[in-house]
């Protein structure tokens, strides 16, 4: 699977990944800004600003218009925003490429935010909000975020403050808009059945107007920790919703192919060792996963479960025991074998249609600033050797980088906070 990226003059880059005799064309606009990106103040615009790019162009007033005409060309689209970006995109028939790349451009390019839309879609977001609140398995990762950050970017939630969303005005969103919406932060994605010169030229057609301001930056993640961090949410739930996080690497690092195959051995497949011992041997819970998340400058190795409330702390204690074997003692080569060929079909299943493929290139980009194929990433994780891992798994399983949220109806912090240690 390869791919074509060129950055013109004005800073705008542009990656286009051919997809022959695919049916599909996806068209994706990726900005890089987002929740980190935002001050106190401003929390929660991003998100809403993405909203609001929705309600009518200056080629399309009405926020109908938008709809019926994406609609009418069999399209599915949407948005979405995260800590460090935020993408819009549709996806159709490769006939409509044209006119959906237009669709996509004008809504990025020319939102008018209207007032009135603006007001409505207060009343969305905090509904929105409301949901996630509602949801132990979401609200336990913003949980985690003000564990391990605090009051900063990084610390906050990408919804953003009720107080917040209650009180932007549009001048607020004009002008976080014209700081980030630029061109050197501006990434047009297409993936599917089109060559590279078809997409340069309606990026030339579409874009010659983007904004050629100076890219902003943001503030650094700072890492500070000395013991384990514990914090609850308390909610009267039937489960504990907790995610076991160790502050890691981040994305450029050259340590994620033994991170990603760590997360492997731990909690990604149904043979993986915490679901094996948690839901085959003990049967205390549903689920269980283990992920690397690596940022431009920082990086969080999760481990989340939900298990019932009387077996939070067994749990637990289970959970950092496994995590010592692994940085103890290497693995066989048996178990190195199957976590690689299970990362790898995975990665190379999780990849054979036109979106996936555009944010995989999208989210590169944006947080490596260095482009790789399927080739080079599985080339990178068939060199990791089970020392490899072990190394790695002695160098974040420690106390100064353990950290756990829970979302449950724990009465006694002080007993579960007394086995949180690998001392």
């Amino acid at each position: 699977m390869n791919f074509k990226k060129e950055t013109l003059l004005n800073g705008l880059r542009i990656i286009t990944a051919p997809m022959k005799d695919n049916p599909a064309i996806m068209v994706l606009v990726m900005v890089e800004t987002g929740s980190n990106y935002e001050t106190k103040a401003e929390n929660g615009l991003s998100h809403f600003l993405e909203h609001m790019c929705f309600k009518g162009t200056t080629n399309r007033p009405k926020v109908t218009d938008i709809a019926k005409e994406l609609d009418g060309l069999g399209a599915q689209n949407n948005a979405f925003t995260s800590n460090e970006f935020t993408g819009y995109y549709a996806k159709a028939a490769k006939k409509h490429f044209s006119k959906l790349f237009e669709i996509i451009s004008d809504l990025y390019l020319n939102p008018t935010l209207p007032i009135d839309d603006i007001e409505k879609e207060r009343g969305v977001i905090l509904e929105e909000i409301n949901m996630y609140e509602d949801l132990p398995q979401r609200k336990v990762g913003y949980v985690l975020s003000e564990l391990m950050y605090g009051n900063v970017p990084a610390g906050r939630s990408i919804l953003g403050t009720r107080e917040n969303i209650k009180k932007f005005s549009r001048r607020d969103f004009v002008n976080y808009r014209s700081k980030h919406y630029v061109a050197s932060k501006t990434i047009v994605i297409v993936a599917g059945d089109i060559s590279e010169r078809a997409v340069l030229k309606e990026v030339k057609k579409n874009f010659h107007n983007i904004s050629k301001d100076r890219k902003l930056s943001r503030s650094v993640v700072n890492e500070k920790q000395k013991s384990p961090g514990l914090l609850i949410h308390k909610k009267k739930t039937d489960q504990t919703h907790m995610i076991m996080a160790f502050r890691a690497y981040n994305a450029k690092d050259k340590r994620i192919p033994a991170l990603t195959l760590l997360a492997e051995i731990l909690g990604q497949g149904m043979s993986s060792r915490l679901f094996h011992k948690l839901r085959d041997e003990m049967g205390a819970c549903y689920y269980v996963r283990a992920e690397n998340d690596g940022g431009t400058d920082h990086g969080i190795f999760a481990i989340s479960v939900g298990v019932n409330v009387s077996r939070t702390k067994e749990v637990t204690k289970v959970i950092l025991e496994e995590c010592r074997k692994l940085s103890k003692a290497p693995i066989s080569d048996e178990e190195l074998q199957k976590v690689k060929e299970h990362y790898v079909g995975h990665l190379y299943l999780g990849l054979e249609t036109t979106d996936s493929v555009a944010e995989f290139y999208a989210v590169q980009e944006i947080i490596t600033g260095k482009l790789k194929n399927l080739q080079e990433l599985e080339k990178n994780i068939r060199k990791v050797t089970a020392k490899n891992i072990m190394r790695v798994a002695a160098d974040i399983f420690r106390d100064d980088k353990l950290n756990l949220a829970i979302v449950g109806s724990i009465t006694d912090k002080n007993d579960l906070k007394k086995v949180l240690s690998f001392k």
